[in-house]
């Protein structure tokens, strides 16, 4: 891939989907490129750009970001988030929240396996929420993956990736070498096409938001103006996670670390420097 093609493409990922791109990272452009390449019957990654950049070709962009974006995701992840969920944001939630709804939107949610597994526990443990209802709000770029995501069907390694045996065996039935998610589950969970990008004030007010894995793919000013936006659609006091390896610290002043819980973040809300929306002194 020449020069030119690859800044026009890392320039394109980047405003599209906030992306970032370096040229340390050619391979991967070229990875997941040239299957796209081979399907159009085309030779080269150069001459399947050179035909987008010709034929301004929207569809064929679309498909290149898409085909960019890391769709890695398995059911209960990581499970300290859901320790947290369980353990922390949910019992407080109950208490500051009588009789009112719960809101949790899963951001970049892949192929559902979060919110799914969210939907799952909830139903398995009603007492966490103490009778109040939720709504799992789950959005994504990718119209491929959220298609598979409203299907709820999935294969046996899938399945197999982080799923108790017991939630396997109540919430899902095997048809052939794959696992179809009840209906019960899948109505519980409402997918939409979002762009993290672009406004977020139609998709309501949240409580609890997880936003885990997805800044690490962004610049600085790109992490700050979504943390920003995300904050400005969550209720006072409630509940942000993160990934692993990501952090508000040093990027944005609108969330305080919770001192107990590692990646959970509160909103705060004109708190004394330090402290968390909850009054307990950030980390």
């Amino acid at each position: 891939m020449n020069q030119s093609d690859f800044d026009f493409v890392t320039s394109e990922l980047k405003r599209r989907s906030g992306i970032v791109i370096g040229p340390d990272k050619m391979y991967l452009l070229e990875s997941r490129l040239s299957p796209i390449a081979r399907k159009e019957g085309l030779d080269s990654i150069d001459e399947l750009i050179g035909m987008v950049r010709r034929r301004r070709d929207e569809a064929m962009m679309k498909t290149i970001v898409d085909a960019m974006t890391t769709n890695e995701t398995f059911f209960y992840r990581d499970k300290t988030p859901f320790d947290h969920l369980e353990q922390t944001i949910l019992p407080a939630l109950k208490d500051s929240r009588p009789g009112q709804r719960l809101r949790i939107l899963c951001a970049a949610c892949s192929t559902g396996q979060e919110p799914y597994s969210i939907a799952m526990m909830l139903d398995q443990r009603p007492e966490l929420t103490g009778g109040l209802p939720v709504e799992i709000v789950a959005v994504d770029i990718s119209d491929r993956v959220l298609e598979k995501a409203r299907a709820g069907v999935y294969s046996q390694f899938e399945v197999q990736r982080g799923l108790p045996i017991r939630q396997l065996m109540t919430y899902f039935t095997q048809q052939g070498d794959v696992w179809k998610l009840s209906d019960t589950i899948r109505s519980r969970v409402a997918f939409r096409n979002v762009n993290l990008l672009d406004p977020l004030t139609g998709l309501g007010k949240f409580d609890v938001v997880f936003c885990r894995n997805v800044l690490i793919y962004f610049d600085l000013e790109t992490k700050r103006d979504i943390l920003k936006r995300v904050s400005a659609q969550m209720n006072e006091k409630s509940f942000l996670l993160l990934g692993a390896a990501e952090t508000v610290v040093g990027v944005v002043d609108c969330f305080s670390p919770n001192k107990s819980a590692r990646g959970l973040y509160e909103k705060s809300s004109g708190q004394r420097p330090g402290t968390s929306a909850s009054g307990i002194r950030a980390a």
